[in-house]
């Protein structure tokens, strides 16, 4: 399942894109590109442009403005010999519930044009892949959620794409699911394949993305590798209190000894340069709870998007 000769320069481009629905910019003049062999990470609050950003990728909707290049093609005037290239797996179940496993393979390889026989000497290890061997003659509504969400990800292969664009692939998975995703998809990027990953989840995003794009409000606000975007934009130490009276801490005297605090329900985020004389004023008030843990990608995300909860767009 190795890729094919690379492309010189990005494997995909998009420049500055726009897209707008009525009075509201849904995307709102972003550019990015992707490298071979690279997964690059979308994230960003409900409504920030993410599933649009990938309709737009696939030529599902025609940009306002913009333009989009992929293996030396333009979108949308090649767009049938990009999606020859591309392997899709969508947020939504798209299975058919009426074929087995190994059918739902054959199926879509047709769709690309392959030769039945063709496909058929691929199914095996894209089921193995899949950890679905045993599963071949099994319909997707005998499989649970991580097994079907295994098999979108096999039948995105069946084609052999160089670019899988993956739209929150492990949305509604299980800890053991997600798990066994995600080695998965470090295992089509060990063989070079590319991928375009949209996500909600930042552990998600920090295990498995070269770079990141933070998204909000239809626009990029942030672009880089998980790590130096933390570096850039967050102290290294944070101290999360709760408890009884953690709130009283907000406006009291122990937010002299951070650079910044915030509130999210009860429990109070003290980011620091140093936590130790946090720690040790904190230590005089037993009857409050303490977590003291490097900053991550997800303090990341809530300082540039914010911690109120948005609805779906």
């Amino acid at each position: 399942m190795s890729s094919s000769s690379a492309t010189p320069g990005p494997l995909f481009a998009a420049s500055h894109l726009s897209k707008r629905y009525g009075e509201s910019t849904v995307v709102d003049d972003l550019s990015f590109e992707i490298a071979a062999g690279e997964c690059l990470g979308v994230i960003g609050p409900n409504g920030a442009g993410k599933t649009t950003t990938i309709r737009m990728c696939l030529g599902q909707s025609v940009p306002d403005g913009g333009s989009i290049t992929a293996f030396g093609l333009a979108m949308p005037r090649d767009s049938l010999a990009i999606k020859a290239q591309l392997g899709v797996v969508s947020q939504l179940d798209t299975l058919d519930p009426d074929f087995s496993c190994a059918e739902n393979l054959l199926v879509y390889g047709r769709y690309f044009g392959m030769k039945s026989g063709q496909i058929r000497e691929r199914i095996p290890a894209l089921l193995a892949f899949a950890s679905l061997t045993s599963k071949a003659t099994a319909k997707p509504g005998e499989l649970s959620g991580g097994m079907k969400r295994r098999l979108s990800l096999a039948r995105a292969l069946v084609n052999n794409p160089r670019l899988l664009l993956l739209d929150e692939p492990t949305t509604g998975l299980d800890p053991q699911a997600r798990h066994l995703m995600w080695e998965r998809l470090q295992l089509l990027l060990q063989e070079g394949k590319s991928i375009l990953l949209t996500t909600h989840f930042m552990d998600e995003a920090e295990r498995l993305c070269t770079r990141l794009l933070v998204l909000d409000h239809g626009k990029k606000i942030a672009e880089g590798s998980p790590r130096d975007l933390i570096n850039q934009h967050l102290e290294p130490d944070v101290v999360e209190v709760y408890g009884t009276g953690a709130l009283d801490l907000v406006d009291g005297p122990l937010q002299a000894l951070a650079a910044r605090v915030e509130v999210s329900g009860e429990t109070v985020f003290f980011y620091t340069q140093d936590a130790k004389p946090l720690l040790d004023a904190l230590s005089t008030q037993p009857q409050l709870r303490t977590l003291h843990r490097p900053a991550n990608l997800e303090d990341l995300f809530l300082k540039l998007t914010g911690r109120q909860i948005r609805e779906d767009a």
